[in-house]
């Protein structure tokens, strides 16, 4: 568990690998998880050590957001705000309420999306991460609200914004509500960018529709976790589209990386250190260690 690391054990997220999570990794009721790329046979203990990656094949598990923050910002840094923002149903869309209920009770989030403000190796910044076990990571309208409010206190403090980002795209429940959030979180950067606050878009897998083709794409800095999904539409549809094959890797963070969609692609190792040297060198924030 993560609390043999940070001490943390309401950190904690490791599940039972189901058909809706094929990603998550083993619970502690089990010694040993299967990697998904390569099916080698790993310690549990071995593979929390190794920040959920695989030390065979550097396959990178897919993590909860609470996780992510443990291994990205300084210890009892974190200041969360928006917690009183919850989703509604506009729509009265079939089982929504319950399903907000269900991914509430199984996450322990609130939403899809945790903010906050924290400081890495002593810089100070907005940070937001996401959860895909919320639904999906979809965006709906408190995500996008949060996403927007996450924009506002750093152009107030002027402290540079980081969002890690993992969705599934605009939640259908909310309808053309939530497609409104993709115009608004790119109106928000614009802001951000005409205030000249630095923003650090760090995509992880998988991240798709709507966050893809908004704020997530909008950064000054663009990082991916190495072998992210990163996409509008999945591949699958493209080639159902097109009725052709796609390009080995296509849509993969090396890919976009090749092609100049991102600016880099890191291991999860790598993130923490990079950001710290991004700060450093933007000269934002304040570090307690210069």
């Amino acid at each position: 568990m993560f609390k043999d690391l940070f001490g943390k054990p309401k950190y904690v997220t490791v599940r039972t690998r189901t058909k809706q999570e094929k990603e998550d990794i083993s619970p502690d009721s089990r010694l040993w998880t299967k990697c998904n790329s390569c099916n080698q046979i790993i310690f549990n203990k071995k593979l929390v050590e190794n920040l959920l990656v695989c030390p065979e094949c550097n396959y990178h598990f897919r993590i909860s957001a609470k996780d992510r923050l443990a291994i990205t910002i300084d210890e009892d840094s974190f200041q969360e705000f928006g917690q009183e923002i919850f989703s509604t149903d506009p729509l009265e869309f079939p089982d929504y309420k319950e399903k907000l209920a269900t991914a509430r009770a199984r996450t322990g989030l609130d939403e899809a999306i945790i903010i906050g403000e924290a400081a890495i190796n002593g810089y100070q910044v907005v940070i937001g991460v996401m959860d895909f076990n919320f639904m999906g990571g979809s965006m709906g309208s408190v995500v996008g609200e949060k996403v927007t409010l996450a924009i506002e206190r750093s152009i107030e403090t002027r402290k540079p914004l980081i969002l890690i980002t993992t969705a599934g795209g605009a939640r259908m429940q909310e309808g053309m509500i939530a497609l409104m959030q993709m115009a608004k979180t790119s109106a928000a950067v614009k802001r951000l960018d005409d205030a000249g606050i630095l923003y650090i878009s760090i995509m992880t897998d998988p991240t798709s529709g709507g966050v893809t083709a908004s704020f997530a794409s909008l950064a000054d800095i663009i990082i991916a976790e190495k072998g992210a999904l990163i996409a509008f539409a999945g591949p699958r549809v493209i080639q159902q589209t097109i009725n052709t094959s796609l390009p080995e890797g296509f849509q993969r963070a090396e890919f976009l990386l090749e092609h100049g969609m991102v600016d880099m692609v890191l291991s999860r190792h790598e993130i923490k250190d990079t950001l710290t040297r991004i700060l450093k060198i933007h000269q934002v924030g304040v570090s307690n260690y210069d």
